[in-house]
């Protein structure tokens, strides 16, 4: 009998120990789970409010930080494709190409509408001035894509006052 009282406290011992080290091992994955997203947070960076931020007063009283916010981009397909053709060497060649404008601001969808044919007008001059040779590498593709950028947006802040596009996306791009 005395055997079995022993065993008993030994078993109740072994528990003990065993709920304890069961406790410890979720504190400690606790504590690592903690440390790891607190190191993740820091090396993130959040970028640091300059001086005069810190000044601005909100209703409040509250310093607050103006985050300017990027508006979802809208996309304006002009149609219909331009189409140039090139004298090479003899014989005609063509290029074919799909463009959208994009613009952040809904109330510019109105401006290049209405502009259309002026804009198309603006790229054709400018597409058919390209060299042919040129347009096939993709840095050719490119410069003409960032030379169509600034041409629509002349145009657009000459009648409107706005540049109001943001990027010129070549959708469809074939040459033959």
């Amino acid at each position: 009998m005395a055997e079995d009282n022993e065993d008993i406290e030994d078993m109740g011992t072994s528990k003990k120990k065993i709920l304890i080290m069961v406790v410890i091992g979720v504190v400690l994955m606790g504590l690592s789970a903690g440390g790891t997203l607190m190191a993740l947070g820091m090396l993130s960076g959040e970028p640091e409010v300059s001086a005069a931020a810190e000044g601005e007063q909100g209703v409040d009283g509250n310093t607050e930080t103006q985050a300017e916010v990027k508006k979802p981009a809208i996309y304006y397909p002009m149609k219909p494709a331009m189409i140039v053709s090139f004298n090479v060497r003899g014989r005609q060649r063509y290029l074919q190409a799909e463009i959208s404008l994009m613009t952040r601001d809904k109330s510019a969808l109105a401006d290049i509408e209405e502009h259309s044919a002026l804009l198309q007008n603006g790229l054709l001059m400018l597409f058919s001035g390209q060299d042919y040779g040129e347009l096939q590498t993709p840095e050719g593709k490119e410069l003409l894509r960032q030379q169509s950028l600034g041409e629509i947006q002349k145009l657009l802040e000459q009648e409107t006052g706005k540049p109001s596009v943001e990027q010129v996306l070549f959708t469809a791009f074939v040459m033959q």
